[in-house]
C-alpha cells in the first residue's frame, strides 16, 4: 500500500487548513481541512478492505519448442466471506532478462465460494525461459488518493527450446579394450560395465553369485556397448564469440542453439550417451539420452551469451582443461561463432584426447573464412544450414 501524490498533497493540505482553522480561528478553514482528512481516511479503508483470492495456475505445456502454442490457465476463487469482487487483475509473463510484461486478467462481480477460469497464450517466438506469475491485483480508491498491489498465487516457468532440424547420420562408434587401444568398429562390442542391484525384469544369468553371496543380496552384471558414440557438445557462450549480439539476442547464437538442439534430437533418436556443456561451465547429461533429454534441453532454453566477469576471459581455456582431464565421450563437437575463430586451437589440441573433433562454425558468410587444423569444421550460416552440412560428412 502506498500514497499517490495527490494523497501526500491532500494529506499536508488538509493538515494544514485544520491547524490553520484552529489556531487562527476560522472555522472555514477548519471544516475543509477536516473533510480532505476524512477523504484521505476513506481511501484508507477502501484500500484495505481487499479480496481474498486463491489462485491455481496451470501451464500446458510447460516445456516446448519455439514457436509452438503453450497456454496459461488461472482459476481464481473469491474465498472472501462478504462482497462480490470486481476489478482488473494483471499477470506478469515474460523473459527474466526482458522488463515485465503484463497481461490483464479481468474479474467481473466475483461472488463469493465462486471460482471462474481465465487463459491466455503465451509468447514462444523466442527461446528462452519465461517467467510467469504471480497474479497482482492493484486497488486504488475513487479519488485516486492511495494504491494498494498485492500478489496471489505461485510463479511458474515456461522452457522454450530451440528448433530442431532433422539429421540423418552420427558419428561412428569408437571400441575401447582394456589395454587402451582405440579402433572404429561398425558393430557393437558388449564389455562389462559395473555391478549394481538386482532388479525384476532383470536376466538371471547376468546374477553375479560370488559378489551376491558377500553382500547378501543379489547383484548382476551391467554391459555396455563400448562401440556406441558417445557425443560431447560444447557450446560457447561467451559474448565475445557472437559480434552480431545485441544486448542479449544474437541470431548466430540461436543458430548454435538449434545446431545443439538437433544433435540432441539425433541421440535421442539413437538412443546415445551424450553430454551437453557450456563455455562457462555449466553441463547437462552424460547418460543415456532418454532420460537425460529434458536436462539438456532445459540448458539450451537457459543459455545465453554472457561477458567475462573481470580480467581475461579464461572461461574456454578452463573448459578445454576439464575435458581433457574428464573425458566424457569420444567424439566432440564445439560451436561457435565468428568471433571465437581465434580460439580454435584450444579446442584443435583435444584432438588427442578425442579421437574425433568436430567444430560448428556459426554465422553469415566472411571474405575471409577460418580455418582450423587436425578437426572436421563445418561452416554454416543458421541452424538448418548446419544439418545439411552435418549430413553432407562422408566420412567422421
Amino acid at each position: 500500500m502506498r500514497i499517490t501524490l495527490r494523497g501526500a498533497g491532500l494529506g499536508i493540505g488538509g493538515a494544514a487548513l485544520l491547524g490553520a482553522g484552529y489556531r487562527f480561528g476560522y472555522p472555514d478553514l477548519a471544516v475543509l481541512g477536516s473533510t480532505a482528512l476524512a477523504a484521505l481516511g476513506y481511501a484508507l479503508g477502501h484500500a484495505a478492505l481487499r479480496p481474498r483470492l486463491a489462485v491455481t495456475r496451470t501451464v500446458e505445456p510447460d516445456r516446448l519448442a519455439r514457436g509452438e502454442s503453450s497456454t496459461v490457465t488461472l482459476t481464481v476463487r473469491n474465498t472472501s466471506r462478504l462482497g462480490a469482487a470486481t476489478f482488473i487483475a494483471h499477470d506478469r509473463c515474460g523473459r527474466a532478462d526482458e522488463p515485465a510484461r503484463t497481461v490483464p486478467v479481468p474479474l467481473l462481480r466475483l461472488r463469493p465460494g465462486r471460482d471462474t477460469d481465465v487463459s491466455y497464450p503465451v509468447p514462444t517466438d523466442r527461446r528462452g525461459v519465461i517467467e510467469v506469475g504471480p497474479l497482482q491485483v492493484v486497488r486504488r480508491d475513487p479519488l485516486g488518493l492511495i494504491t494498494a498491489a498485492r500478489s496471489h498465487g505461485d510463479t511458474s516457468r515456461i522452457w522454450v527450446y530451440p528448433r530442431t532440424h532433422p539429421i540423418r547420420a552420427v558419428p561412428a562408434g569408437v571400441s575401447r579394450s582394456l589395454d587402451g587401444r582405440l579402433d572404429r568398429v561398425p558393430h557393437g562390442a558388449i564389455t562389462f560395465d559395473t555391478l549394481r542391484e538386482y532388479v525384476i525384469g532383470d536376466e538371471l544369468r547376468h546374477v553375479h553369485w560370488r559378489t551376491s553371496a558377500k553382500v547378501g543380496e543379489l547383484m548382476v552384471r551391467e554391459h555396455l556397448d563400448t562401440s556406441l558414440p558417445q557425443l560431447v557438445v560444447l557450446l560457447d557462450d561467451r559474448a565475445d564469440s557472437w559480434p552480431d549480439r545485441a544486448g542479449t539476442r544474437s541470431e548466430a547464437f540461436e543458430a548454435a542453439c538449434e545446431a545443439a538442439a538437433s544433435i540432441v534430437a539425433a541421440a535421442t533418436r539413437e538412443d546415445l550417451p551424450i553430454t551437453l556443456q557450456l563455455a562457462s561451465g555449466t553441463a547437462a547429461g552424460g547418460g543415456r539420452i532418454r532420460g537425460a533429454a529434458r536436462a539438456l534441453l532445459d540448458l539450451l532454453a537457459e543459455a545465453e551469451p554472457a561477458p567475462a566477469t573481470g580480467g581475461e576471459d579464461t572461461r574456454l581455456l578452463d573448459a578445454t582443461r576439464r575435458l581433457r582431464q574428464h573425458r566424457p565421450g569420444d567424439t566432440l563437437v564445439y560451436l561457435t561463432g565468428l568471433g571465437g575463430a581465434a580460439d580454435l586451437g584450444l579446442v584443435s589440441g583435444l584432438r588427442g584426447p578425442f579421437p574425433s573433433v568436430v567444430v560448428g562454425l556459426l554465422g553469415p558468410r566472411v571474405l575471409e573464412e577460418p580455418q582450423a587444423a587436425g578437426v572436421l569444421l563445418l561452416r554454416a550460416h543458421d541452424g538448418e544450414d548446419f544439418a545439411a552440412v552435418w549430413d553432407g560428412v562422408t566420412r567422421w
